[in-house]
């Protein structure tokens, strides 16, 4: 069994709240471990992320220039998605985890 340390979405997030980020590869089982969203604007915004179809956060709000994190460690199995969204393209999301094959 190989384990991967990874990111596992980097990027600015869209506006669509249902988009996915990420896709548990076939095979692979993926623990998710740390996510980071920031928000690189100087008015506040809010973002929704999603695990294997259910939410981890709804319309939260997050502050001009701020960062919230949220240390979890939660698994997801082959074909489980992220999924997440913003009400601006400045809000982006930083998710680590580790890929286990």
């Amino acid at each position: 069994m190989a384990t991967t340390s990874k990111a596992l979405f980097r990027g600015a997030a869209t506006t669509s709240v249902g988009t996915v980020l990420y896709t548990v590869p076939s095979v692979t089982t993926t623990v998710v471990t740390d996510v980071i969203v920031t928000n690189t604007a100087a008015a506040a915004g809010t973002f929704t992320l999603g695990l294997a179809g259910t939410n981890l956060a709804t319309t939260v709000a997050i502050a001009a220039n701020d960062t919230t994190a949220i240390p979890i460690k939660q698994v997801l199995a082959t074909t489980n998605t992220i999924t997440g969204g913003a009400s601006a393209v400045t809000i982006n999301f930083h998710i680590s985890g580790i890929e286990i094959t």
